[in-house]
């Protein structure tokens, strides 16, 4: 008996879960949140498809909490197995989670507070307590070592090149015919050309790929991101206003002040005090300057000359609620990066509440908004988005610069694929809008012929 069974990331591009069961042994392929719209968010709070006690492991992509961020609640409902990730993911998990956990307690505890909840009281959908418990799982494999998880199934991490640890999952497994079939789990697709990390590492069999397509139906903008991004910061600070971006800590933040800072070694902008507001961003950074196995020549080189690629000259780590108060309060121009990427949580909502009534100031999106969260709701033109309960103006400039996405789009999609040196037997998109996946799958369609599955919630497949 083998089959795949999909959990979350179907027709969404949030809570990424993927089920392979061969004769009982089941591994789930990254457990992560769902997020924006709330019939999505509600489900993280519904009782889980199985019992996550009869799932033997976890293995993770990568550690961006649309694909972890669930684990937590999971333990706390009872898994006990192995969690597997890259030495990259693990040290990010470690940071990530407990942060996670501290943020929904720190947004319950100030939801009873001021009374914006309906639920008396509100509670946080899992403890630090509960994420520490999941830390303990952990277990760091490196790229390319393969694992035995039982005589049928064994499995390698293949660099994604989309975040520092990021990898794709390659199973080999014995299904009940007694053939071998290989399948490909992507997790999210880098992409080629960018700074920092390693192109995505070309795969060339596989007989089933389960494969992302958030940008499935469009091509990142063909113009000048360096460009695009002094213009915006050379503008704002001439207006006298500060400039955030919405950022995820662990990436996203990284690439930003690699560009910033080279922009100002360049004297393309003013030199304007940078912020990065995460605690969790703080250990991030360490990591991404210390695990040299998922950097590119330019990085390796950079660092080889003793240089901080990751540092401007004015550069500030806020770790404490009391710092990130100092960085609000500034009437200085600002570049204030924090988290969440999506604007659905964490430092930037206090940020924003402060900033977006102020028509000289500049928000900038660069990453993925996905529909329902408050990202996607400015960035389609929203007048006024509610706050911590409160409705707050929109009068700032709204901005936004795609090419800074960390996910390949479909041109990219296409060029990793084109690596497989035969036809799979199936291709299931997940991980993405219903729109792209449909684009998607016509791309591929038309470009290979492959036979293209879309799963619906909890559909499952044999193997």
């Amino acid at each position: 008996m083998a089959h795949i069974q999909f959990l979350g990331a179907t027709r969404t591009v949030t809570g990424s879960k993927h089920l392979i069961e061969i004769d009982g042994y089941r591994v789930m392929v990254d457990c992560g949140l769902f997020q924006g719209f709330k019939e999505l968010r509600l489900r993280n709070w519904e009782p889980f498809p199985i019992n996550p006690a009869s799932i033997n492991a976890v293995i993770l992509t990568h550690a961006h909490i649309d694909h972890t961020g669930y684990l937590p609640r999971l333990v706390r409902e009872g898994f006990n197995g192995v969690v597997y990730g890259t030495p990259a993911t693990v040290e990010l998990a470690r940071i990530l989670l407990p942060d996670s956990a501290r943020l929904q307690e720190e947004e319950a505890g100030y939801a009873n507070k001021v009374g914006s909840s309906r639920h008396r009281p509100a509670l946080p959908l899992y403890s630090e307590r509960d994420a520490n418990a999941a830390l303990k799982l952990l277990e760091s494999v490196n790229y390319h070592q393969r694992i035995q998880l039982t005589k049928k199934l064994s499995f390698e991490f293949v660099d994604a090149g989309h975040i520092l640890g990021s990898s794709f999952v390659n199973f080999e497994a014995e299904c009940h015919d007694g053939q071998r079939k290989r399948v490909i789990m992507t997790g999210d697709i880098g992409r080629y050309g960018e700074p920092i990390l390693n192109d995505p590492e070309n795969v060339d069999d596989a007989d089933y790929i389960v494969l992302e397509s958030t940008y499935g139906d469009r091509i990142h903008p063909d113009f000048d991101v360096e460009s695009k991004l002094a213009e915006i910061i050379t503008e704002t600070a001439g207006r006298g206003g500060h400039i955030l971006i919405p950022a995820f800590a662990v990436g996203r933040a990284q690439q930003l002040v690699y560009l910033i800072h080279k922009l100002e070694e360049e004297n393309r902008i003013p030199i304007l005090p940078v912020f990065v507001d995460s605690p969790m961003a703080v250990t991030a950074t360490r990591l991404y300057l210390r695990h040299r196995e998922g950097h590119d020549l330019e990085m390796r080189r950079l660092i080889d000359e003793h240089q901080n690629p990751l540092a401007t000259r004015r550069f500030s780590l806020a770790r404490t609620v009391q710092e990130s108060k100092k960085v609000s309060a500034h009437e200085e121009s600002t570049i204030v990066i924090s988290a969440s990427g999506m604007a659905t949580g964490g430092r930037i909502l206090h940020h924003l509440r402060k900033r977006l009534p102020d028509e000289r100031s500049t928000v900038i999106f660069v990453g993925f908004q996905a529909a329902g969260t408050r990202g996607r709701r400015l960035i389609d033109g929203e007048k006024e988005i509610k706050i911590f309960g409160e409705m707050v103006p929109v009068n700032a400039h709204i901005e936004r610069i795609d090419n800074l996405s960390a996910h390949a789009d479909y041109r990219e999609i296409l060029r990793w694929l084109s690596g497989f040196k035969r036809a799979p037997e199936r291709v299931f998109l997940v991980h993405g809008e219903p729109l792209a996946a449909e684009a998607l799958k016509a791309k591929i369609v038309a470009q290979f012929g492959w036979a293209v599955e879309i799963p619906e919630y909890l559909q499952q497949y044999e193997l």
